[in-house]
């Protein structure tokens, strides 16, 4: 048996059958050309030979002395990879409407806690001749970043490479002496949550007089939504590709970055969604915006650098070049302030930033209190070249996160090539018509685009 860590400790404490802790993703593929009929069974077959099974995926929580959970880890020598790689296919007529229906029904539902936490689905079945492949894990096994980076590297840049890679037999790469574990933002809040009560009375005084004079966005300061309600159990989750060359020529176009620019997609959605279901509040809708606080010399240092910043969204604005505006002011403002101060103080406000999602669980804490923000916005790095598996062209890599009490939306994207891929989960119950937002998001980038002449 394995001792778990404290964090590690709180995903699974943390878990109901409202709260499911397992992030995923899901992957459109096309077979390469003259593919047979036969092809995604063989493909299928030759996952099931995989089962060199590293230790993040044989471990599930332990039991201790006949009834204490949630402190150490088990693993499982002997796996059962009929259970855990799974082989699906989709109704006639095989449309992505139905992909995405069976990927909101696997998301919502809880891992088996008596197994490794994890759980790989093949499925096939779409008019068009792709198929798909969702996995979800366990949160208290790996983040969501490094959870994207394994299945990456399943991949390869040559279409003619036919050798089947899964993640569970991949083993960890070798990291550089000077290099830390990575651990999500999540994770790394935590661990900075942790040392708050120990700072010193100077250190406080910096973090208040960057609050306080460079007007930072503050949790607790969005204004009420449909989103920010107690949840069910049942997700949706909605999925797109949005060419990165639009994108990019809107970012030139307006001098600002390509996360300003996803921000401002983001933001029209939002907006055309309250407005439609005349739920716009008059206040704008704060984001929670995961970004690296690293200088140029730290790009390629390991360890972590991430902050939590609240980004003024500017809903109240009809004009989507003023929201681009707006985005981009409080983006630039925020991250300059986080940026300016010391490492530890940098990462406490993150975790002041973040820590009211703790509070969450606490009876009548939703909905009694403004939220700390509306929504949490990020956007990952992934693959900057077309990719292929066994042959088959990876068309689409949607991450998919969680969703919390409080947080009934989450948007999550990747880049892919020449594509950023959008995927969105959504409480079932709270955030109705999900796939709505995806026309929404096409709608403000077409905004964008006319407002900055792109």
């Amino acid at each position: 048996m394995q001792f778990m860590s404290p964090t590690d400790s709180v995903f699974l404490l943390g878990e109901s059958r409202e709260h499911p802790m397992h992030v995923g993703a899901l992957q459109l593929f096309t077979p390469p050309e003259g593919a047979g009929r036969e092809f995604i069974r063989e493909l299928y077959d030759g996952m099931v030979t995989q089962t060199d099974f590293q230790p993040t995926f044989r471990k599930h929580p332990a039991t201790l002395f006949g009834g204490i959970a949630n402190l150490g880890w088990a693993f499982d020598n002997d796996i059962d990879v009929d259970y855990h790689l799974r082989r699906s296919a989709l109704p006639s007529p095989g449309r992505v409407r139905d992909l995405l229906e069976l990927t909101s029904r696997m998301h919502g539902t809880l891992l088996d806690r008596h197994r490794p936490l994890w759980e790989a689905h093949v499925i096939e079945g779409l008019s068009d001749g792709r198929f798909a492949v969702y996995i979800k894990i366990h949160h208290c096994l790996i983040d969501g970043i490094s959870a994207l980076k394994l299945t990456q590297r399943t991949l390869s840049e040559d279409p003619d490479d036919h050798e089947i890679r899964v993640p569970w037999t991949l083993k960890p790469l070798k990291p550089l002496k000077r290099e830390k574990k990575e651990q999500s933002l999540l994770q790394t809040l935590t661990g900075a949550a942790g040392t708050v009560a120990g700072l010193a009375p100077s250190t406080w005084s910096l973090a208040k007089a960057a609050l306080v004079e460079q007007q930072l966005t503050l949790p607790f300061n969005a204004p009420k939504t449909m989103f920010n309600v107690k949840i069910g159990g049942a997700r949706r989750v909605a999925a797109q590709s949005w060419p990165l060359e639009r994108v990019r020529k809107v970012k030139e176009a307006a001098g600002v970055t390509i996360n300003d620019v996803v921000l401002g997609m983001c933001a029209g959605a939002l907006r055309s969604y309250l407005v439609e279901r005349n739920e716009l509040p008059d206040a704008p809708l704060i984001a929670m915006v995961p970004v690296s606080l690293r200088s140029d010399s730290e790009a390629d240092a390991g360890g972590n650098m991430v902050g939590a910043i609240l980004c003024n969204l500017g809903t109240d604005a009809e004009d989507p070049a003023k929201r681009l505006e707006v985005i981009s002011n409080s983006m630039h403002g925020n991250k300059e302030v986080f940026s300016s101060l010391p490492r530890l103080e940098a990462l406490a406000m993150s975790a002041l930033n973040i820590a009211p999602l703790g509070l969450s669980g606490v009876p009548g804490f939703v909905g009694s209190t403004r939220p700390p923000f509306n929504i949490v916005i990020s956007n990952v790095p992934g693959p900057q070249q077309s990719m292929y598996w066994n042959g088959a062209r990876l068309d689409g890599n949607y991450p998919l996160s969680i969703v919390l009490d409080g947080q009934a939306l989450n948007i999550t994207l990747a880049n892919n090539g020449d594509n950023l891929d959008f995927g969105l989960v959504g409480c079932r119950r709270s955030v109705p018509h999900l796939q709505r937002l995806l026309g929404h998001i096409e709608t403000a980038l077409k905004d964008l685009e006319r407002a900055v002449g792109a």
